[in-house]
């Protein structure tokens, strides 16, 4: 029987291997931080360790934005799960967290238990500050989209397929997407992060306009 640290190696494998190269923002690096924090946040508040970090590491592998059949990769993910003796309780649980956590248009709830909390809490930090900036302009040229357009305006009460549709630019999915995560942290240690990096973002925006009017 495979213990909990060798299952999270073998999970922690399976996913390096798939996501290494992905230039879209959503590589590797993203999954490793992401853990990371959920690590942390799991420490403050108390809660499974296992579960954050497993649903953490695996929250991209059914992502439609990665891939073409989202419910095919869920069904080989679970037989990963079952591969790796997973129970099917908590392969149950990790899968339910990846289901819950997705911004999708601000249309995501909050999930139902402590742990995917935290999970959706760790990937939210990870789209905002710095790495978030850095994520955006990765994910926008990645698909072909502006950095800026001033007669293009932010959107609001977006379906899916209009937050979908490429029909924006990086500076708009600030205003539609990560000017709006600091709110909808559900930690109070996620909250204190949010705080300073949704600043920087504020900053980061002051700048850039300045500097597109050439006034800096």
């Amino acid at each position: 029987m495979m213990t909990e640290n060798q299952q999270l190696e073998a999970i922690e494998h399976h996913v390096k291997k798939a996501l290494l190269s992905e230039s879209s923002g959503h590589d590797w690096w993203h999954i490793h931080r992401v853990r990371n924090a959920a690590l942390k946040i799991a420490a403050a508040e108390g809660a499974n360790s296992f579960i954050c970090q497993s649903a953490a590491l695996l929250h991209d592998m059914i992502d439609d934005k990665l891939f073409d059949n989202p419910e095919a990769e869920k069904i080989k993910l679970q037989a990963f799960l079952e591969e790796i003796e997973v129970s099917k309780d908590d392969s149950d649980w990790i899968l339910a967290i990846i289901d819950s956590i997705s911004f999708k248009a601000g249309q995501g709830g909050v999930p139902e238990t402590l742990e995917g909390q935290i999970v959706q809490d760790a990937d939210r930090l990870d789209a905002i500050g710095a790495i978030g900036i850095a994520r955006t302009m990765a994910y926008s040229g990645n698909k072909g989209r502006l950095i800026h357009d001033p007669e293009m305006q932010a959107r609001d009460h977006l379906t899916l397929e209009e937050y979908r549709s490429g029909q924006d630019t990086a500076i708009m999915h600030f205003y539609e997407k990560l000017l709006k995560l600091k709110d909808l942290m559900n930690t109070s240690y996620a909250q204190k992060l949010a705080q300073d990096r949704h600043d920087y973002m504020l900053g980061f925006l002051e700048q850039f306009y300045a500097e597109w009017e050439g006034d800096k």
